[in-house]
């Protein structure tokens, strides 16, 4: 089972899907139950379900508000992926008990609401880690080299390694280049490669030429090869593998500077090593 639901060339991750489905259910279970009470828990459901929105939110921020402070504005901006759902599902029922206390007439609807959403949201997850653990290691796949010389995805185990899959024509992929070049040049122990979908090696080459320069490791997969062999079409995508070639993490659309951060943390990234040594090389053809 892949981690996205794919519609054509939409990919929605599972668990986005599973956040919207928990919410759904649980106010369709509130406003069922609070029928049957003769009350509306609408309006103080609607106001849970932004405090936990906002305290997961934050709750990601704070270990990471030193990479936000030169551009604040990175917080709203929520296309990153950076939440903490465990934050958020207790700031959510701490402020379900207050409210109960305070309005005895919602507490069934209420508790029936938020219950019934996280036991949805915690059976989902639990899926989800069952299936990440289940992910293919790195894919018997052959890509090229802007020489033209070849390279087979197996050979990068040994060290941990971040394959970037994007193309020129993504937005969200030129947005977050600069962030993955920079940890490229800061964290040498991890060996980042950035693996283009579907382009040839003259598109490829004018827009590294024009546009990121300084980007190292580049190679080049015309026929898309990697994506499928690993089950996501989506770009961006990054996957995370460990030195054994076992895959750690992945993140399906943009990375900021704190959910990279917080997905080389997964991955036992030294946080001492010296910025100015060379990155991590490819295997030799």
């Amino acid at each position: 089972m892949s981690s996205t639901l794919q519609i054509g060339p939409l990919a929605l991750p599972w668990s986005l899907l599973l956040i919207v489905l928990a919410v759904l259910l649980g106010h369709t279970v509130g406003r069922r139950v609070g029928r049957a009470s003769g009350v509306d828990p609408e309006p103080q459901t609607f106001r849970l379900l932004l405090l936990a929105l906002l305290a997961a939110r934050l709750g990601f921020i704070w270990p990471y508000r030193g990479l936000y402070l030169d551009e604040p504005l990175r917080m709203l901006d929520i296309r990153d992926g950076g939440w903490d759902a465990q934050v958020g599902l207790i700031t959510g029922w701490l402020a379900t008990l207050v409210w109960v206390q305070r309005r005895p007439a919602l507490r069934r609807p209420l508790l029936a609401a938020v219950g019934s959403a996280s036991l949805l949201w915690l059976l989902g997850t639990g899926l989800l880690l069952w299936q990440t653990r289940a992910m293919p290691p790195l894919p018997a796949v052959s890509v090229a080299r802007l020489d033209g010389s070849r390279l087979s995805l197996p050979a990068l185990r040994g060290q941990p390694t971040v394959i970037n899959l994007w193309a020129s024509w993504c937005p969200p992929c030129r947005r977050e280049m600069p962030v993955l070049a920079a940890a490229q040049a800061a964290h040498p122990e991890v060996r980042f490669v950035f693996i283009n979908q579907g382009e040839a090696a003259d598109a490829v080459q004018a827009f590294l030429t024009h546009q990121s320069p300084g980007l190292q490791q580049v190679l080049l997969d015309p026929r898309s090869e990697v994506g499928a062999s690993l089950g996501q079409r989506a770009l961006p995508t990054t996957f995370f593998f460990d030195a054994q070639g076992r895959l750690v993490d992945q993140r399906i659309g943009e990375l900021s500077p704190a959910t990279l951060a917080q997905r080389l943390a997964r991955l036992n990234a030294g946080a001492t090593a010296a910025p100015t040594s060379p990155p991590a090389s490819l295997p030799s053809p």
